[in-house]
C-alpha cells in the first residue's frame, strides 16, 4: 500500500517538534509534602500554596470554618487568623522590617500537582542522599495568598515556620519569580531566604545564598553545534541586552506587544545574522538565518513560547538560530565574539560534537571561541546503496564431488564402450566406484561458497531480513541528515524507487517549511530492529514483502539541551531487484507511536506476523 500517510509517518520523526530537556532538578524539592510557588509582582507578592494533608495543623489558619468537624465558636475570624498567619506561620519581611500583610483568595481541596521526579528514589551523586518522592497520599489544601505592598522594596526575606532553631517546622519546596523571571530552581525552603530585588532588571534579582539559584543564569550564551554537513551557531539574548546594540522599534519601550512579536524577532536575527562571525576549516561561509523563537527559562531549562503574548522587555529571551552548510565534518571552527556590554562580560559557550559537549567561556580579552577535531575514530555517516548480489545468502558448490562426478561419467561411458567391444572392465570397473564413494565422501567437506544468484532465489531467513531492513531504513534516516534538498532527493534515491520517493521527498519539503516556522528538526542516531520475517512478492523480477518492528530514536540539540524522542514502527515494506540493488518500492504503517526511550523491547510483539 503506497500512501502520502507512509511517506508523512517515516519522515514524522524527523520534524515534528521535541519537548524534553535534559537538565533536572536532583534536589527532590519539587516532590516535597508541601509546595510553595511565590511570584513577585509590582504591587504584591503572590503565594499559591499546596499544604500537604498530613500538615493541615501547621498551617491551621488556613483551614475554612465548614472544614472543621465541631464548629469553634471562640475560633478567630479569617481576618484575624490571615493576620497570623502573615505574622507567625508564612511571612515576606522588607528590609525595613516590615511584614507585610496577607489576604486570602482562594482556598480549595486539591490533589497535588504531579512534579514527579524521574530520579525519585536513587541517590543523587552529589549529595549522596536518597532523592524523595511525592507522598503517596495526594490531598492538598489548595490556597492563593496575596501579600500587597506600596512602593517596590529592595530586599524581601520569606520566612517559613521555623522551630526554637530557626529551622523549618514542615518540609517545603519552593520557586520564586519576579516578575515573569524564575529566581531560582526548585529548592527546599528550610531557612529563612533573602531575596535582592533589581527593579530595574528582574533577570539580575538574586538570593543572598548562593545555593538558592537557577541554572540558567546568564542572559547572553552561546552554543555551538557541529555535524556532518552542517554547524549551527545559536544565540540566546534577552531582548533588553538588544537595546544597547540595536534600535528595537517598540511603541512601548516596556513591554513587546503581540503585532510586534514577529517583526522584532526577525529583526534581531538579521543583526545578528552579521555579528560574531563563524569560520570554517579557516574560511568565511555564508551564513544561513534558520529561524529565531521566542522562549523562557522555566523549571526544565530553556522551553520555546508556544503561544504568543505581551512580553516585557526586560524578560523576553529570544533564541536565535544560524546555519552553515559543510560538506564533510569541519577540522576547526572559530567564532569571533563582537557583542559585549558592561553588565555582560563573559559568556558561557559550548560547543558540542558527535562525542558531546565541551563548556567554556568568552570575554573580551579571549573572544574567538574556537572548536577542533579531535575525533580520530569518527566516521562520517553517509548514505551507501545495498547491493542484491550477497544479501541473499550463499551457496556452497561441491568442486571435488563435482569433478570425481565428471570422472565418473567418463569412466561410465569408457565402461559401455568397453562393454560393447568385450575387453575387461573389472580396473574400469573399480575406477568408477572408487570415484563415486570420493565423490560421496567429499560432498559434506569440501566445496566453494559463493553468494547466492538472484535466479535461484529462496525466502530469506530472519537474520537476512534484519540485515536487510535495518541497511534500508538506515538509508532513508540519514538522507534527511542533509540539507540542501537536492542531496536529500539524491541520496533517498539511492534506496527508495518508484511513486514513493516522490511521496516522501515531497512530504520532507513540507516537513522542513514547518520546521523553519519553529519547530525542530531531529535528526535519527539510531535504528533498532526488534523483528523482520520476509516472504517473496508477486510480480516479475526479485521482490520481498518484509513485516518488521522497528525503533527509530531522534535526538535535537537546542540551547544546550539534548531533546530525545523515539517512535516504534509496525509495518510492511516492499523491497524489490533494481540493477543490481535493493531499493524499497512500497510502505504500509500498520501503527506508529511514541514511546519512553529504551522500552522498545517490552512494546514490540514477539513475533511481527501476528501484529
Amino acid at each position: 500500500m503506497l500512501t502520502i500517510r507512509a511517506a508523512l509517518l517515516l519522515t514524522l520523526l524527523l520534524t515534528a517538534p521535541l519537548g524534553r530537556a535534559d537538565w533536572i532538578n536532583l534536589t527532590g524539592s519539587e516532590t516535597a509534602p508541601n509546595i510553595a510557588e511565590i511570584y513577585i509582582m509590582d504591587d504584591h507578592v503572590k503565594l499559591v500554596f499546596e499544604v500537604y494533608i498530613g500538615d493541615l495543623e501547621e498551617f491551621y489558619e488556613l483551614v475554612p470554618d465548614t472544614w472543621l468537624a465541631q464548629k469553634d465558636e471562640k475560633r478567630p475570624s479569617l481576618e484575624a487568623r490571615m493576620q497570623t498567619f502573615a505574622s507567625e506561620r508564612f511571612k515576606f519581611v522588607t528590609e525595613t522590617g516590615e511584614s507585610l500583610p496577607a489576604r486570602l483568595e482562594l482556598v480549595e481541596p486539591r490533589l497535588r500537582v504531579d512534579r514527579k521526579s524521574p530520579f525519585a528514589g536513587m541517590i543523587n551523586p552529589l549529595t549522596r542522599q536518597r532523592v524523595p518522592d511525592a507522598p503517596v497520599d495526594k490531598r492538598v489544601l489548595y490556597a492563593e495568598i496575596v501579600y500587597p505592598f506600596t512602593g517596590k522594596p529592595r530586599q524581601l526575606t520569606i520566612v517559613p515556620p521555623v522551630d526554637e532553631n530557626g529551622v523549618a517546622d514542615v518540609t517545603i519546596g519552593f520557586i520564586a519569580y519576579h516578575k515573569s523571571v524564575p529566581v531560582i530552581d526548585f529548592r527546599y525552603l528550610g531557612l529563612p531566604a533573602t531575596l535582592n530585588l533589581d527593579w530595574e532588571d528582574p533577570w539580575y534579582s538574586r538570593f543572598d545564598n548562593p545555593n538558592l539559584k537557577r541554572h540558567h543564569k546568564s542572559a547572553l550564551m552561546s552554543f555551538l553545534y557541529v555535524e556532518p554537513y552542517e554547524v549551527r551557531h545559536e544565540i540566546l539574548t534577552r531582548v533588553k541586552d538588544m537595546e544597547q546594540w540595536m534600535e528595537l522599534g517598540l511603541r512601548d519601550p516596556d513591554f513587546i506587544e503581540i503585532e510586534e512579536l514577529e517583526p522584532l524577532k526577525q529583526r534581531i536575527g538579521e543583526f545578528l545574522l552579521g555579528k560574531n562571525p563563524v569560520k570554517i576549516d579557516g574560511k568565511s561561509v555564508r551564513p544561513i538565518l534558520d529561524r529565531s523563537n521566542y522562549v523562557k527559562v522555566g523549571l526544565s531549562g530553556i522551553q520555546l513560547l508556544e503561544k504568543p503574548e505581551r512580553l516585557e522587555v526586560s524578560t523576553a529571551i529570544v533564541g536565535v538560530i544560524i546555519t552553515y552548510l559543510t560538506s564533510d565534518l569541519p577540522r576547526e571552527v572559530t567564532v569571533d565574539w563582537e557583542l559585549f556590554n558592561d553588565q555582560i562580560e563573559r559568556i558561557p559557550a559550548t560547543a558540542t560534537d558527535p562525542a558531546g559537549p565541551f563548556v567554556s567561556y568568552i570575554t573580551p580579552e579571549d573572544r574567538v571561541f574556537t572548536w577542533t577535531n579531535y575525533l580520530k575514530k569518527y566516521r562520517v555517516p553517509t548514505v551507501e546503496q545495498v547491493a542484491v548480489r550477497g544479501s541473499l545468502g550463499d551457496v556452497r558448490i561441491p568442486l571435488i564431488s563435482l569433478a570425481c562426478g565428471l570422472v565418473a561419467i567418463l569412466l561410465l561411458v569408457t565402461l559401455w564402450l568397453r562393454n560393447r567391444a568385450q575387453k575387461p572392465l573389472r580396473a574400469v570397473g573399480a575406477g568408477f566406484v572408487v570415484t563415486l564413494v570420493a565423490a560421496a565422501v567429499a560432498w559434506p567437506y569440501a566445496g566453494h561458497v559463493v553468494a547466492r544468484p538472484a535466479l535461484i532465489a529462496a525466502d530469506l531467513t530472519e537474520e537476512q531480513s534484519t540485515v536487510l531492513l535495518q541497511a534500508m531504513l538506515k538509508n532513508v534516516y540519514r538522507a534527511f541528515d542533509f540539507r540542501d534538498e537536492e542531496d536529500v532527493y539524491d541520496k533517498l534515491a539511492l534506496s527508495v524507487d518508484g511513486e514513493l520517493l516522490a511521496d516522501i521527498y515531497l512530504q520532507n519539503r513540507k516537513s522542513f517549511a514547518v520546521q523553519r516556522a519553529g519547530g525542530a528538526q531531529a535528526k535519527v542516531k539510531s535504528v533498532d530492529i526488534l523483528n523482520a520475517s520476509a516472504e517473496r512478492a508477486d510480480g516479475d523480477g526479485l521482490a520481498y514483502r518484509i513485516k518488521g518492528n522497528w525503533t527509530a530514536t531522534g535526538t535535537v540539540g537546542h540551547w544546550g539541551h539534548v531533546h530525545t524522542r523515539e517512535n516504534l514502527y509496525d509495518a510492511e515494506i516492499r523491497v524489490e531487484a533494481v540493477d543490481g540493488k535493493w531499493k524499497i518500492t512500497g510502505l504500509e504503517i500498520i501503527e506508529e507511536k511514541r514511546i519512553e526511550p529504551g522500552s522498545a523491547r517490552a512494546e514490540a510483539p514477539a513475533d511481527p506476523a501476528a501484529g
